[in-house]
């Protein structure tokens, strides 16, 4: 049997959908993206939608498996419709609870920072590490989040910040133990439900500040100047050199 890159599990009220790449650490494909546009463009009967990651990582970020056939416009085309999903999770007009455990890296972190409500089990690990190779990718969504110097020390320094460091600044708002989920689940449905879905939508629109124009614009910008390859290419070198030496040392 052949699995699907997103599970969806439809419940009444609730949608699941469950980054099922376990395998390749539900690193964001071209299918996976488009099938999570797919899904939460069309949420049917749903009043909230959960979004996790199957196996025993949330999400490591851009999926770059065939790197070395990409030329920078295939990257730069990637990254358009990675800032795409991020807006369309944003911008729902139902909730997106987000439920991450283990790491949130790169465009995982942003698809995370893009729910409505967004928990971590402890000891989640969570990096943004764009800026290394100049793509500046969901920059305004962190810093509305977390504020505009808390976001510039993350993202300058590219560090690494846990679940409860992540809770302190407001990047989530809960930490929760895996094993609790169900349970937070069914209480956020039940806050959610208690408003009409018009209601819903409304509080959710007015709650939120519309920059779509300028993100995609300034994606345009960061992954649009020539190089972009080479820059990707010499973050991973570096990335594996990294890795290489840390295991040296252990």
């Amino acid at each position: 049997m052949i699995s699907t890159p997103l599970e969806v599990v439809a419940d009444g009220d609730l949608a699941t959908l469950t980054l099922n790449r376990p395998d390749n650490a539900n690193a964001l494909s071209p299918e996976l993206v488009e099938a999570l546009i797919a899904a939460l463009e069309n949420p049917g009967s749903a009043r909230m939608f959960v979004l996790r990651g199957a196996g025993r990582l949330f999400c490591a970020g851009f999926d770059l498996d065939d790197f070395e056939e990409l030329s920078d416009g295939d990257l730069l085309w990637r990254f358009l419709r990675i800032e795409h999903l991020l807006q369309t999770v944003y911008h729902s007009p139902i909730p997106i609870m987000g439920l991450a455990h283990g790491h949130a890296i790169g465009a995982g972190a942003d698809l995370l920072a893009a729910t409505s409500f967004r928990v971590m089990a402890p000891g989640t690990k969570a990096r943004m590490p764009g800026l290394h190779f100049e793509l500046t990718l969901g920059t305004r969504r962190l810093a509305r989040l977390v504020g505009e110097d808390t976001a510039r020390d993350i993202l300058i320094d590219t560090r690494t910040f846990e679940a409860e460091e992540a809770h302190a600044m407001g990047f989530i708002e809960h930490v929760i133990e895996q094993d609790g989920w169900s349970d937070a689940i069914a209480a956020q449905l039940a806050r959610v439900q208690a408003l009409s879905s018009t209601a819903t939508t409304q509080l959710l629109d007015l709650t939120r500040t519309d920059s779509r124009e300028q993100d995609i614009a300034a994606i345009v910008a960061s992954a649009g100047r020539p190089g972009l390859r080479d820059r990707v290419g010499q973050f991973r070198e570096q990335a594996a050199a990294s890795r290489n030496a840390k295991r040296s040392r252990n």
